[in-house]
C-alpha cells in the first residue's frame, strides 16, 4: 500500500494535474468513474509498472520474512539404563544447577555387586596373608630339607671311606647314594614351592586384587548411574515422574531440561531462496517479536547457511523421486543483536518478523563508479526506508492483530 501511494504521487497525480489545469477536465464531469481509466490511462499504467518494480526492488534487495524464531535446544532427561524410580528430588519448573540430582532408580542390583566386589577384595587380602604365612613355613621346610640332604651327604662320604677297607657293605653305600638324590629332589621341590608362593604373592594375588578393585569401581559406576543428574544448569519441564514409575531410555523419558541460555542470543530466520545472492554476513537487520511487542530490535547477519535443508537426502531402502523434494525450502540465516542485551527480554521460542537491508556504502565510495550505477545503488539503499516503515507498522499492528483480530 505504501509503495502504491508513493508511486501514485509520481505518476497518477501529475497526470491528473495535467488533465485538470492544462486540458481543463474536472473530476465529476469530464473525469468520472466511467472515464477515469481512459483519461488517466498513462498515469495509472505507469503507476502499476512503477509499483511492481518498486515492490520487486524492495523485497529483493531488502528481504523480509515472518519465519523467524528464537530457536533453542532442550536436553532430554534420561537414565543410561532401564529401571524403576526409587526417589525423586525435583519438581516441575524447578531450576537446577549442573550436577544436581534429579531422581534415583532402584539400585538393589548395583548395591549387591558392590558388596560382592568388596568381599572379593577381602578374600584376596586374606589369601595374601595366608600365602605370606605359607612362605615362612616353606622357609623352614627348605632348611629342614637342606639339613637332611647335608646329613645324607656326610654319611655317604664316611661310608664311602669305610668301603675301601671293607668295613661296610657296598649295598649300604649305594643306598646312601639313592638317599642323597632323593634328598636333593626334596630340596628342589621345596624351593620350587617357595618360588610358586613368591610368584603368587608378588603377581597373582595383586592381579586378582586389581581385578576385584576394578569390579568394585565398575559396580560403583553402575551405582552412580542410577542417580540421574542435570548435565547443565536450567529449568526442568514436563517432569511428572513419580516413585515406582519405570523409565525406559527408548520409549519413556523422564522429562525435559531447558538450559539457562538456550535461545537467548540468536534468532534463526528462513528467507526465500531467491535471496541467496543478496544475503551476506554483516548485513544489518531488524526484527519485531510477539514476545516483545512495540519494539524494533537491531540485528546483524552473522552466518548464512550455504545449503537448503529441503534438498537433504538420506539413504534408505527406497529410491528417492526428485518430485518428493520439489517443495522449496528457505535459506537459513543466523541473526544476533547489534547491541548487547538486544534479545534479553525475548522469550526463547518467540515468533518474529525480520527485515534485512542491503548496504552499498562501499560500492558508492568507489571513485570509479558510473553515474547510472551510482544513481541505481542510491535508489536501492533509499527504498530500504520503505521496508523499515512497513516493519514499524507491523510492530504496531502485531499486538492488535494477535489479541483482537485473531482472538488469542
Amino acid at each position: 500500500m505504501l509503495e502504491l501511494i508513493l508511486c501514485s504521487m509520481l505518476t497518477v497525480l501529475p497526470d491528473y494535474l495535467f488533465r485538470r489545469y492544462a486540458q481543463g477536465k474536472r473530476i465529476g464531469y469530464e473525469i468520472n468513474l466511467y472515464t477515469m481509466w481512459y483519461e488517466l490511462r498513462w498515469g495509472i499504467t505507469a503507476c502499476l509498472v512503477l509499483t511492481i518494480s518498486l515492490i520487486t526492488l524492495i523485497f529483493y534487495f531488502h528481504p523480509s520474512t515472518k519465519s523467524v524464531t528464537a530457536v533453542f535446544r532442550t536436553v532430554t532427561i534420561l537414565p543410561e539404563a532401564v529401571g524403576r524410580v526409587d526417589e525423586v528430588y525435583v519438581g516441575i519448573n524447578q531450576k537446577v544447577a549442573a550436577g544436581d540430582p534429579l531422581f534415583r532408580l532402584d539400585s538393589a542390583e548395583q548395591d549387591a555387586a558392590i558388596v560382592t566386589a568388596r568381599r572379593r577384595i577381602s578374600e584376596v587380602d586374606a589369601e595374601l596373608e595366608v600365602a605370606k604365612t605359607e612362605l615362612i613355613t616353606v622357609d623352614g621346610q627348605i632348611q629342614e630339607a637342606e639339613s637332611a640332604y647335608q646329613n645324607a651327604v656326610e654319611e655317604y662320604e664316611m661310608k664311602a671311606q669305610l668301603l675301601k677297607t671293607d668295613a661296610v657293605a657296598r649295598r649300604e653305600v649305594e643306598r646312601l647314594e639313592t638317599t642323597i638324590e632323593g634328598r636333593r629332589g626334596a630340596v628342589a621341590a621345596v624351593k620350587a614351592n617357595k618360588t610358586t608362593l613368591e610368584t603368587k604373592i608378588s603377581t597373582l594375588l595383586p592381579a586378582q586384587k586389581a581385578s576385584a578393585e576394578a569390579a568394585l569401581a565398575q559396580a560403583q559406576v553402575d551405582l552412580d548411574k542410577t542417580t540421574v543428574r542435570a548435565g547443565v544448569a536450567g529449568t526442568v519441564q514436563q517432569f511428572t515422574l513419580r516413585v515406582g514409575d519405570v523409565v525406559n531410555t527408548m520409549i519413556r523419558p523422564a522429562g525435559i531440561l531447558v538450559p539457562e541460555q538456550a535461545g537467548r542470543g540468536t534468532l534463526i530466520a528462513g528467507f526465500g531462496q531467491i535471496e541467496a545472492q543478496v544475503m551476506k554476513p554483516g548485513m544489518i537487520a531488524e526484527a519485531t517479536c510477539i514476545g516483545k511487542p512495540f519494539t524494533i530490535i537491531p540485528l546483524v547477519v552473522t552466518e548464512v547457511q550455504d545449503v537448503i535443508a529441503a534438498g537433504q537426502l538420506r539413504p534408505t531402502d527406497q529410491l528417492i523421486d526428485v518430485q518428493q523434494l520439489a517443495k522449496p525450502g528457505t535459506l537459513t540465516v543466523f541473526l544476533q543483536p547489534l547491541f548487547p542485551g538486544g534479545l534479553d527480554d525475548v522469550p526463547p521460542g518467540s515468533s518474529c518478523i525480520a527485515n534485512a537491508y542491503t548496504n552499498n556504502h562501499d560500492a558508492l565510495a568507489d571513485p570509479n563508479i558510473g553515474t547510472l550505477k551510482w544513481a541505481y545503488l542510491h535508489v536501492v539503499d533509499t527504498v530500504g526506508l520503505v521496508h523499515a516503515m512497513i516493519l514499524r507498522l507491523q510492530a504496531m499492528l502485531l499486538p492488535v492483530q494477535t489479541l483482537v483480530l485473531t482472538g488469542h
